[in-house]
């Protein structure tokens, strides 16, 4: 004889097997819930050289691009220093505004150059605040819409003026990076970095190594009169971003 008064009493109106609302059994609760797992690793590398002393003018300047010279392997786009509007430009999403600036100011360069640009600003091997950059493609290959690969290697010269003597002040950059690592990246890197330095050297404008200590602007005190960079102490003789001489306080 069943032991009804055992069983475990329904509410009033349900039946005993409980069902969903659609009359469905209800299903029972996993002990561990089965989870899908998503990571993402970025992987960014870069390498820069010492400093070269180049003389000051036009004509060194106009000849940043050719020290690239048979090490490009695609067409060498120039990168001026950030207007001074946005001056507060950084490639990073979770800052809008200055995300917003960086893609209002990158807009026109190649997949190439925007991708050169992510790598080395986010390293801090760049600032385009006073920094300009010859850059290219120098090792690996694309993707189908332009973009290198992650183990493609992208750089070229960067260069700042010298705001006590107005000399041109070179050295070579190099990044790689994205989605991805590879082994002899590094060593490819450092061989295209020894490369584009002989270049540098080899100019007719070198005159020494030399130490690299970034200009000193930014602070609001004096201003360039011809770019209206501020380059906020009393001792610079020349603007650390377009190379002119500054009016006497």
């Amino acid at each position: 004889m069943p032991l009804e008064f055992l069983r475990r009493r329904s509410p009033a109106g349900e039946s005993a097997t409980a069902t969903s609302p659609a009359g469905r059994p209800r299903l029972a609760m996993p002990e561990e819930a089965v989870a899908q797992e998503y990571v993402l690793r970025l992987t960014y590398g870069g390498k820069s050289s010492e400093g070269v002393r180049l003389s000051g003018g036009p004509a060194a300047l106009a000849q940043l691009p050719h020290m690239l010279d048979g090490i490009a392997r695609s067409p060498v786009e120039a990168v001026d220093p950030l207007p001074v509007g946005l001056g507060g430009a950084a490639p990073s999403i979770v800052r809008p505004a200055e995300a917003s600036q960086w893609l209002e100011a990158r807009s026109s360069l190649s997949p190439i150059a925007r991708h050169a640009l992510l790598v080395l600003e986010s390293l801090d091997a760049l600032d385009l605040a006073y920094d300009a950059f010859a850059v290219a493609l120098l090792d690996g290959t694309v993707d189908t819409s332009g973009y290198p690969e992650y183990s493609a290697i992208v750089g070229g010269v960067a260069s700042h003026w010298d705001e006590g003597t107005g000399d041109l002040i070179c050295r070579a950059v190099v990044g790689w990076g994205g989605r991805g690592a590879k082994g002899d990246t590094d060593r490819t890197a450092g061989r295209i970095l020894s490369e584009i330095l002989s270049n540098i050297l080899a100019s007719s404008y070198a005159l020494e190594m030399t130490t690299l200590d970034r200009p000193l602007g930014g602070g609001g005190g004096s201003v360039c009169g011809h770019c209206g960079f501020a380059i906020g102490h009393d001792r610079a003789f020349y603007c650390p971003k377009c190379g002119m001489r500054l009016a006497a306080q």
